[in-house]
């Protein structure tokens, strides 16, 4: 029994290092804004991040998951609002002042980093988020635990590991940013992270299409 523990713990640290780490909303506009803002001024979008998605980890593994079950309609429409979300925040990256370089975008007020709650907000339109939540809970809590123990389960992987993705992927973009203090060469960043944000969309326009042709037929 405590065999079968150890390798469901090992297997949930394996898919939450390679959901974590890899490109995708949260980890692009964390990298993003470490280039625009710096570190220092993305701490909250970073502690957003840390504290919104093991939450919503964690309601998940408490029955909320029971709930998209017994209404899937409720997963498209969170779907679709989260699209139109992130393609907002897209354009919001690609076109946001840059005429005078990193250097004084970083301590000025034109534009602003995400704040706590926003991020912490963010994580319930985040496609990515909830396929990695819902995956977790289904696959990797081990028999026995029940929904609290499952939760906290959880919640002790993830968060020490959102921390340290959440800061590599912030940290490399802070470290970047001495590279863009071009206005041009920061508008190509930009508009690159946005263009990624967008293609990172892609699982959920395939979604969203066949949504249409359901609903058409």
């Amino acid at each position: 029994m405590f065999a079968d523990y150890v390798d469901q713990t090992i297997a949930l640290v394996v898919f939450t290092l390679i959901s974590s780490m890899t490109p995708g909303p949260n980890n692009l506009m964390l990298l993003a804004s470490g280039v625009n803002f710096g570190f220092r001024r993305t701490i909250p979008h970073i502690a957003g991040v840390v504290v919104g998605f093991p939450a919503m980890t964690a309601l998940v593994a408490l029955g909320l998951g029971g709930m998209f079950r017994a209404a899937p309609w409720l997963h498209d429409a969170i779907e679709v609002v989260g699209v139109a979300y992130l393609l907002w925040l897209a354009a919001k990256i690609a076109f946001q002042p840059v005429s005078r370089g990193v250097e004084v975008r970083t301590k000025g007020a034109a534009a602003k980093p995400f704040g706590f709650f926003q991020a912490a907000a963010f994580q319930w339109v985040n496609a990515k988020g909830w396929v990695t939540a819902i995956s977790a809970v289904s696959v990797y809590v081990p028999d026995g635990f029940g929904a609290i123990g499952g939760a906290a389960f959880l919640v002790a992987v993830f968060l020490p590991i959102s921390i340290a993705s959440t800061c590599a992927w912030t940290g490399l973009g802070a470290s970047i940013a001495h590279l863009l203090h071009e206005p041009t060469r920061l508008r190509l960043f930009n508009l690159t992270m946005a263009a990624s944000l967008v293609a990172s969309l892609w699982p959920a326009f395939v979604d969203l299409a066949r949504l249409a042709r359901e609903i058409t037929s």
